[in-house]
Order: structure tokens, then sequence, then C-alpha cells
């Protein structure tokens, strides 16, 4: 393999590490600050030592995840240099600007005030120190909004002319308002709230099965994490589908991959399964619902989708001759995994929040209800599949474009990298990553086992 390929794939495999920990970060923040505030309105003392004790247990579980978020993070810009120096020069003064303010504002504040939180417990009123953990939230989901609108203008540039051959930034406002950042921001929030409100409910669940004393505090909290996750799930739904929608117009040649659609339609079916045949450019077989594509882009049974092939012709007319068609089997396999597992983790919610809301008692006596529960760690994988194949949807569409329309991928490598150095740092950083995932794993499921959330704990 090529430097280009083996850069690609070293940045594809940095990227899923991290985006491993990032949703975790922007959801369970925001629920640590829920807890918190719960925390803070209670009422009685034993109450409220209980409720202290469950804070600070999930929000030591997200202190191990937003640690691993950062180390995995702080890789992720090197990448600019050591391997994409063509992309860094032709987009520094676009690129460098929402970096620039992620740094200033979003990190200083989460690490301000992440500091606060950790060591103000006793030294700080409840009020303002649950507003340190508020703050923590915002910061980290506001981290998320400057990254996304960098990633927006690769996927849709606004606000620059071309100067001297490099893109220069004509106007901030459009590159914050872009429409794009929109669909991608919206789309990764709800998905941190799923993300975070499952993780929520696996551990509430197995401390259900496994901790007698702490049950009754657990079953509480997995009410309000199913709450929280249903919020999280139609939230994602909702911004997919008006995502879904401008692409039709933003970027067509992603949308129509979604559903392998190489010939315009009207009205255009959506295909259950497909055998592509991206050679030939057609699908040898396939089965579909007709009309059911064209309702999801245009909320009518009437309504053109441009397909695939007539795409390609239009971007030749426009860029000259190449190929410009993404991996639209990858493209179509990995949407429907997104979808399938976004439906899959809706149902395991909502049998959860029957159990905690209508069958309690239950969870409490019934022996092989509680064994069951104790298998729900087998489900956690779950959100994080569909985090990582939607990230491959999201940057895999835009190909073989690195800035959709202004520089290809190809063009953007550093161009006296050899196979042999991104080699070297691509195991490197691949084994080392797997240590830190181990190590952060093993830390946090030794602590959830031993913690015990009860009225004689400390306070």
């Amino acid at each position: 393999m090529d430097a280009l390929i083996l850069s690609r794939l070293q940045f594809a495999i940095t990227t899923v590490y991290h985006f491993l920990f990032v949703p975790v970060t922007l959801g369970l923040s925001i629920f640590v600050a829920l807890l918190e505030t719960w925390y803070v309105n209670s009422g009685s003392y034993e109450e409220r030592i209980k409720l202290k004790k469950l804070v600070k247990f999930f929000g030591t579980i997200f202190l191990i995840n937003f640690a691993m978020g950062v180390v995995t993070g702080i890789v992720q810009e090197f990448h600019f240099g050591m391997n994409w120096s063509e992309y860094a020069r032709f987009m520094g003064d676009i690129f460098g600007a929402p970096l620039a303010l992620e740094a200033l504002t979003a990190f200083f504040i989460e690490s301000t005030f992440i500091g606060l939180w950790i060591f103000g417990w006793d030294k700080l009123s409840e009020k303002i120190h649950c507003l340190c953990i508020w703050i923590v939230a915002f910061g980290s989901n506001l981290s998320a909004f400057w990254i996304l609108v960098a990633n927006s203008f690769m996927q849709h540039p606004v606000g620059y002319e071309i100067q001297d051959g490099r893109a220069v930034m004509t106007s901030l406002f459009d590159l914050v308002t872009n429409r794009y950042v929109l669909g991608e921001y919206s789309h990764a929030f709800f998905a941190g709230m799923t993300t975070a409100g499952f993780l929520v409910i696996v551990v509430c669940a197995w401390k259900i099965a496994t901790d007698e004393i702490s049950r009754e505090m657990f079953i509480r909290t997995l009410r309000r994490a199913v709450l929280y996750s249903l919020l999280g799930i139609f939230g994602v739904i909702f911004s997919g589908h008006m995502h879904a929608q401008y692409l039709a117009t933003g970027n067509p040649m992603k949308l129509a991959s979604f559903e392998a659609l190489w010939e315009t339609e009207d009205p255009a079916p959506f295909a259950v399964v497909a055998d592509i045949n991206q050679d030939a450019r057609k699908n040898d077989a396939e089965i579909t619902i007709p009309y059911l594509f064209t309702f999801m882009v245009h909320n009518s049974f009437s309504g053109e989708v441009r397909g695939i092939n007539d795409l390609q012709r239009e971007a030749v007319e426009k860029y000259g001759a190449g190929n410009y068609i993404p991996d639209v089997r990858g493209m179509f396999w990995s949407f429907r995994i997104m979808v399938g597992t976004g439906m899959l983790l809706m149902c395991i919610v909502f049998i959860m929040g029957i159990l905690s809301f209508f069958c309690e008692k239950k969870l409490r006596e019934v022996n092989c209800l509680r064994c069951a529960l104790k298998f729900m760690p087998v489900l956690l994988p779950l959100p994080f599949i569909a985090n990582s194949v939607g990230w491959y949807i999201a940057e895999a569409g835009r190909q073989p474009w690195i800035v959709v329309g202004l520089q290809k991928t190809a063009q953007a490598v550093s161009p006296n990298l050899s196979s042999g150095e991104v080699w070297l740092t691509l195991i490197g950083f691949t084994g080392i990553y797997l240590i830190l995932a181990v190590v952060a794993v093993f830390t946090a499921v030794s602590f959830i086992k031993r913690t015990i959330i009860n009225e004689e704990a400390e306070s």
C-alpha cells in the first residue's frame, strides 16, 4: 500500500478510536449534570447521601472516558502536519480558525471547570459546584460544535475564496452558519445522548442484578436513563431525517450512495437489500419498496431523486475527467447497519423502560429477570457500532474529495511521506491506543464492580 492509502487508514483508525469516547463525553456530561441537579434539589439527609454517591459514581465513569477522549484527540491534530501537509497548506487559513476557537473557548472551559468540579466537592457551595459540571457539559458540546464547523466546510465549502492557490476565509459568519453544520451537529449531539444514556442503562441493569444493597438507587436512575436515551434516539431520528433531506441539494452524490440509486427516478424506491455492482454502475439484484425513497426526501410520493450516474456525468462536466463516485457498497450497507442498530437500541430501551416503570417489583424479586440483566453489557457495543459506521458514512460519502469541489484526497497527502514512515506510526499509534483502551475499560469495570450506593456510604 502506498503512503496515501496508509495515511487514510491511519486517520480512519485513530478517528474511530477517538470517536468511541467523544459521544459518551457529549452525552454523559449532561447526564451527570442532571444527576447533580437532582442531588442539589433533593430533600432528606439519607437521600442526599445516596445521590451524592451516585453523582460521584457516574462522574468517575465520565472522567475516565474524558481522559481517553483527550489523549486520543491530541493525536488527530498531528496528522495534518505529518500525513496531510498539502491539505494543511491549502486549508490552513480556514480549518485553523475553528480549531483555534475550540482550544481557546471550549477546551479551556472544560479543563478549568472540570478541575473545579473534581476538587471542589468540599470547597464550593452545592449550587456553584453543580454549575461547574453544567459548564463542563456546555464546554464539551461547544468543542464538538467547533470541530464540526471545520468538518462541515470540507463537506460543503462556504465563506471562502481562492487566493494564490489557497483557500482563504472571507466570512467567519458564513462558516459558522453553514447549513451543513446544523445537520451534522444535531445528529452528533443526540447520538451522544443516546450513547451515554444506553451506557447508563447497561451499568444500572448490571448493578440491579448484582448489587442488592444499591438496587433501589439504580432502579430509580434506570428510569431517568431510559427517558434520556429515548430523547436522544428520537432526536437522532429527526435530525438524521432532516439532514438527509438537505443532502438532496447539499451533497446529492452522498445521498444517492446511501441507497445505491444509480439512475435518476421519480418516484424513487427504497432498496431494502441490493447486490451492488459498482464496476458496471448498477445493482445486479435488489428488493425495493416503491415510492419510499422519494417520500423520505420530499415528504411526498412524487419528486425526483437524482441518481449516481447522472451526478457522475455532472461532476465530470464541472471538474474534469475522473471518478467522483464514493464506495457505494460500503455506504449502502453502513447506512443500513446504522439504522438497524438504532432501531434495535430503541427496542431495548423501550423494554428497559417497561421494566423500570411498570415492573419495578419484579426487578427486585424475580431472580431469572435479574440474571438476564447481567448480560446487558454484551449489548453495550451497539451504540458505538452505530456511531462508527455513521462516521464512515459522513466521511466516505465525500470521496474522492477531502474538501468537496476544491481539493481531492490524493492531492492532500504530504508529498515526501514514505510508506515505511506511515507504517511505523500506524503500528505505534494503534498499539498504544489498544493498550490505553484496555486499561480504561479495566479501570471502569473494576470501579463499577466495587462501588456501592447506600445510605451508610460516606458523604
